[in-house]
């Protein structure tokens, strides 16, 4: 079986953002939970639901974060990873478009 590596070059983007971590994981703003229940990402009982990641990945995720080049500040990276300029998160960096929201 061949496995395609992914190839930086083929994915349109501005920015390499470094992945920071907290020693405690964030809460959601309420900007961000009124999108991603707007987006059935979050369940009725209020809980995160990410198609495609486990929920140790999430736990991971609430603890970081990135200094978006876009918003100008830092932002949970569970924000970062719905935001349309997402494009891919590789090695410790998240890769991004750039382009106003």
């Amino acid at each position: 079986m061949d496995y395609k590596t992914l190839d930086m070059s083929e994915l349109e983007y501005k920015f390499e953002v470094d992945i920071l971590e907290r020693e405690k994981g964030q809460r959601l703003d309420v900007n961000t939970k009124r999108e991603l229940n707007a987006t059935g990402l979050i369940d009725g009982k209020g809980k995160l639901k990410l198609k495609g990641v486990s929920p140790k990945m999430l736990k991971k995720m609430r603890r970081e974060y990135v200094a978006c080049p876009v918003m100008n500040r830092d932002v949970q990276f569970i924000q970062c990873f719905i935001c349309g300029n997402f494009q891919s998160r590789v090695t410790g960096q998240v890769l991004c478009k750039g382009d106003p929201i």
